[in-house]
Order: structure tokens, then C-alpha cells, then sequence
């Protein structure tokens, strides 16, 4: 029997942003933001499985832009005291008293009339392209649950390349599911490049 072993160089990625940072291609301070240790890892994984299309030295980050220094460390301040405070049985018991329980979340009007707004930045050292992305609705809830009903509809629904096994929704899907999400109010727009 032969054993076949892939090698992946580790790329241009470091760890993800614990602290303030300034970004230049932002012009802006940034702090960390909660779900980039899931998505960074979804996006590199996507990446990986789309056979490497930017190259083996390709880095993603995510972070929170703020407008100025003292927003970005309240920010990088808060985010880091909830964290540690889930280290701990007392902190952690009172987190579970201010935070909302399972299953209980904004308002239905909070829901309909939230909305998000970010930016993606990417650069191959002399060409840059800006994507700006926004969605109507609560982002946790209302843009969330639309972008997984787009998902369902695409799979059931859409002719796809990819067999069974693990895959995440951009290696999966792709193009289709970007069709279908402006039928849902979630947008992406070249904005610079």
C-alpha cells in the first residue's frame, strides 16, 4: 500500500488579532473582531480546496475597524475581559446573568431593521481590489438566517460541481450562492481596485 502525503507551505498568515492595530490599507485603527477565529479559518480552508487560485502565500485577516485609537482599545478591552471572564466559574457565572439566554436575541423590530457593512481588502503587493458587503437585517438573525436559507435553496436547488465530503459554502457553492444573495438584500460591490 502507498501512502501519498499533500504538502501546504503555511502561507503569509500569523495569528489573529488580539490587540489594536493600525491598518494602512484602511487608514484606520482596528481592533479584533468576534468571529474572525471562525471565519479566517473558513476562508483559508475555501482557499485550500479551490486548489490554492492566489498561491501558497496567500494570508487572510479580519479585524474591527474603529475610528479612532481609544475605540479600538474599549473594543480590544471588552472583547478581551468577556473572553477571560469565560475562564473562570464566578465570571463566568455572572457573564451568564448579563448575557441573553439561548435562544433569546434582539427584538423583532431590532431584527428587521439592523444592517452590517464591511469591507475586504485584498492586494498581490501591486494591485489592490476593495469589496464592500452589506446586508439588511439584524446580522446574527435576520441576515444570518436568510444567508442559510439561500444555502439550503442552493444545494437542493442549483447544479454544483462538488461531490459529498466536508466543504465550506464558498468551495461548494461559489458563484451560484452569490446570485442568489441579492435576492435577500445582502450586497457585494467593487468598490476600488
Amino acid at each position: 500500500m502507498r501512502s501519498t502525503q499533500l504538502a501546504f507551505h503555511p502561507g503569509s498568515d500569523k495569528p489573529d488579532q488580539t490587540g489594536v492595530a493600525w491598518d494602512d490599507d484602511f487608514d484606520s485603527w482596528t481592533a479584533p473582531f468576534v468571529m474572525a477565529a471562525i471565519n479566517t479559518k473558513v476562508v483559508r480552508r475555501s482557499h485550500a480546496l479551490a486548489g490554492l487560485p492566489y498561491g501558497d502565500h496567500f494570508g487572510y485577516d479580519e479585524s474591527q475597524l474603529c475610528d479612532s485609537r481609544a475605540k479600538a482599545l474599549l473594543s480590544a478591552g471588552g472583547l478581551g475581559t468577556v473572553m477571560a471572564g469565560t475562564f473562570f466559574a464566578p465570571t463566568r457565572a455572572l457573564l451568564k446573568k448579563l448575557l441573553p439566554d439561548p435562544g433569546e436575541g434582539p427584538d423583532e423590530s431590532k431584527r428587521e431593521n439592523g444592517f452590517f457593512e464591511f469591507w475586504t481588502h485584498g492586494s498581490d503587493g501591486s494591485d489592490h481590489l476593495r469589496v464592500k458587503v452589506t446586508g439588511q437585517r439584524d446580522p446574527g438573525y435576520g441576515a444570518t438566517s436568510r444567508m442559510l436559507a439561500q444555502a439550503a435553496l442552493c444545494l437542493a436547488q442549483d447544479s454544483l460541481s462538488v461531490g459529498g465530503g466536508i466543504w465550506t459554502p464558498a468551495s461548494a457553492m461559489g458563484d451560484a450562492l452569490l446570485r442568489r444573495l441579492p435576492g435577500v438584500d445582502i450586497h457585494f460591490k467593487v468598490v476600488e481596485d
